[in-house]
């Protein structure tokens, strides 16, 4: 059985067709590219607003989406409401993966501490909130994916290899 990953472009322009949505591919190109057992991806594109991000999210939850990536509307701006919408859907949040993500950031643009990137549980789905831009993604996947395949194990989630030459996951050895 393949992992079910989702990943959701949170953009009003996007959702109407007035902007190529770059956030989904690039999410999409780096999963393909680190993740080596087989998976089902599926993309969507949504508007920004808190209650768009927690219905498609719910959705997502209740289909069995082991792993949802949410790219954009994490930001300042009015409409920037991800991590709103998100939080009204996850039942435990990992603060540590914000965290580290915007430290990763951080690292390369002085305007990171404005990202709201977060991560969470729902049922047996892993959330991660992400920025918009695909560089900004692979920054912040770089920084915390090693810990996403036990994350899902613990989780009750598909399990999911990693090749060790991109990430290497970590798993605790047994004792």
């Amino acid at each position: 059985m393949s992992a079910k990953v989702a990943i959701v472009t949170v953009s009003d322009r996007a959702s109407r067709g007035e902007y190529e949505d770059k956030g989904g591919p690039g999410c999409e190109n780096w999963v393909r590219g680190v993740v080596t057992t087989p998976l089902s991806i599926s993309r969507v594109i949504i508007p920004d607003g808190r209650d768009s991000v927690a219905a498609c999210l719910r959705g997502l939850v209740a289909e069995g989406a082991d792993l949802i990536l949410v790219t954009g509307g994490t930001g300042p701006a009015p409409r920037d409401q991800t991590p709103e919408g998100a939080g009204a859907v996850i039942e435990k949040e990992l603060v540590g993966f914000g965290e580290e993500m915007r430290r990763a950031s951080l690292r390369e643009v002085p305007t990171a501490i404005l990202s709201r990137q977060t991560a969470g549980i729902a049922g047996k789905s892993l959330i991660i909130t992400l920025p918009g831009s695909p560089r900004a993604i692979g920054t912040c996947l770089n920084a915390v994916f090693a810990a996403v395949p036990y994350c899902l194990d613990l989780i009750g989630a598909a399990h999911i290899e990693t090749d060790p030459t991109k990430i290497a996951a970590f798993r605790p050895k047994a004792t």
